[in-house]
């Protein structure tokens, strides 16, 4: 098949949603589907056009940037071209092009697939509000003319005000622990839920002993992961707030970032904690991007790793189960659908949101005692294989292809 995929941001951008492209674009390439990626060219250096391990990559000019948004006004001239030279077309929201894209989709005889990630929300300031609404809008009209929308779990596709306007079809695939339909449904029954590809190579010990070495780990000392951009929703602040009552049983303690920290897109949270940062530096370490090897043995070297998102932009949180493959417990935070990894394995425990002592609580409980949270690699691959959720996406893809 000739696959396309359409979403605003792809590598080298690091977030839940382009990973998550990105290990499906590259298995389906593996398989021996022709597979392209329409994406923005967010840097004026990144080339137009290349192939990245069997993908080919194509990016649209970017004429200006708002927050997290981009204005292309050559989009809907390439998104047309490149939809009718292929099969299938897969949108990846929230993004502002997915109406249009959907409408070329339709207007070439495609039937549009979406995946939906995560619900969009920006600052709580009056521009925010109206790209918001904008946003949800536009993807709503994307979800109409959609064939077929997938979501990472059925608990987040209840809560989430986009795809609960979509009933969960009867589809076979690889779903969660229960079948549930809306009757409420405004739209005929189209969502299909499939786990999201996690891959994550084995933790090494020369590995781990290098990250150790790096960062200056001392025998002993408990150690804190949070692998994500430094952001707002990811709750970053609110993992700074709960050290000094973590300290307060766990004085000898570290807390390594791993991912972007600095100018992340759209983001301020960096430079308006600094105080804070200044004030426990001593037990904060920024590690920014690492590379799939190195996250293996960043989870590994950790103690337990948080999940402290505070609202539906984040879905599921994929690096909690890359921490479980590396024999690591999870502290996540209540939300629909990050609550699941921990729900379905038992590698863990679910916090509070937006709630700095009852994340440290979580936190501690779990750093008393992290044996009785781990479980057989074996198992949590079981829940959680690659190929599983490659053969639903594949699946799926044949079905709605052009005949």
């Amino acid at each position: 098949m000739k696959i396309l995929f359409i979403l605003t941001y792809y590598r080298p951008h690091v977030s839940g949603l382009t990973i998550y492209v990105e290990r499906l674009a590259r298995a389906l390439s593996e398989r021996g589907h022709q597979v392209t990626v329409l994406t923005s060219r967010y840097e004026k250096d990144f080339p137009a056009e290349e192939t990245v391990d069997g993908v080919r990559v194509v990016r649209a000019p970017v004429a200006f940037r708002f927050n997290k948004g981009v204005l292309m006004p050559g989009f809907a001239a390439r998104a047309w071209r490149e939809i009718r030279a292929h099969d299938v077309v897969s949108i990846h929201l929230p993004q502002v092009e997915a109406a249009l894209s959907a409408l070329l989709a339709r207007l070439a005889g495609r039937r549009p697939i979406l995946t939906y990630h995560c619900d969009l929300q920006m600052p709580p300031l009056w521009y925010g509000r109206i790209v918001d609404r904008l946003t949800f809008w536009d993807n709503l009209v994307a979800g109409v003319l959609a064939d077929t929308i997938v979501a990472y779990t059925e608990d987040f596709a209840q809560h989430s005000p986009f795809l609960s306007r979509f009933g969960i079809a009867d589809c076979g695939l690889r779903v969660d622990k229960s079948e549930i339909r809306n009757p409420k449904s405004e739209i005929r029954n189209k969502v299909r839920v499939i786990l999201p590809p996690v891959i994550i190579p084995d933790p090494t010990p020369a590995g781990m002993r290098a990250l150790r070495e790096r960062v200056g780990l001392r025998d002993g000392q408990k150690v804190i992961g949070f692998a994500a951009r430094f952001a707002y929703e990811k709750g970053a602040g609110y993992l700074i707030n709960a050290i000094p009552y973590i300290l307060k049983e766990f004085p000898d303690l570290r807390i390594l970032f791993a991912g972007p920290y600095e100018n992340v897109i759209g983001e301020t949270i960096w430079h308006d904690m600094q105080p804070l940062i200044r004030e426990y530096q001593a037990h904060l370490t920024f590690l920014g991007t690492l590379n799939p090897a190195e996250m293996a043995d960043f989870f590994a070297v950790c103690d337990v790793v948080t999940v402290a998102s505070i609202n539906n932009t984040e879905s599921f949180g994929l690096v909690q189960v890359e921490a479980f493959l590396c024999g690591t417990p999870v502290v996540a935070t209540n939300l629909p659908g990050v609550r699941q990894p921990v729900t379905m394995t038992g590698m863990g425990e679910i916090v509070p949101i937006a709630d700095a002592r009852g994340l440290a609580e979580g936190i501690i409980k779990v750093l008393r005692d992290p044996q009785r949270y781990i479980k057989p690699r074996a198992e949590i691959m079981r829940v959680f294989e690659l190929a599983r959720t490659v053969d639903a996406y594949e699946k799926l893809f044949a079905e709605k292809r052009r005949s």
